[in-house]
């Protein structure tokens, strides 16, 4: 019998598992909460354009960071007004914290 995983990236399914305790922790502190986006406010798609270059020019340069490359998926997020597009942008926001998270944890000898 074949085993099915939930997770094909390595480290992934620990993180998930830490992502959930804390939005149990979330839920019993807020409760289920729900507010307004925010995003496409006056500015946003300028702010996304910038962190979009200095993400690139980085890049080019060798020095690209994590903080660089989330900071531009998180301006394009706040730039976002459609709500499938910015759940999308969200989703690439979450994709570049986990990245982060496992090259912390693979640099910290924690098992990945």
């Amino acid at each position: 019998m074949s085993r099915i995983t939930m997770f094909a990236s390595p480290g992934v399914k620990a993180l998930a598992e830490d992502v959930d305790a804390e939005r149990q922790r979330q839920l019993a502190k807020w409760g289920e909460q729900a507010h307004p986006d925010g995003t496409a406010i006056s500015g946003d798609e300028e702010r996304a354009n910038s962190a979009r270059h200095v993400c690139q020019v980085m890049a080019e340069r060798g020095l690209v960071s994590w903080r660089d490359i989330l900071h531009e998926e998180i301006q394009e997020a706040f730039a976002e007004s459609d709500p499938e597009k910015l759940r999308e942008e969200l989703v690439q926001c979450a994709a570049v914290i986990a990245a982060w998270v496992l090259d912390l944890d693979r640099r910290s000898g924690r098992a990945v």
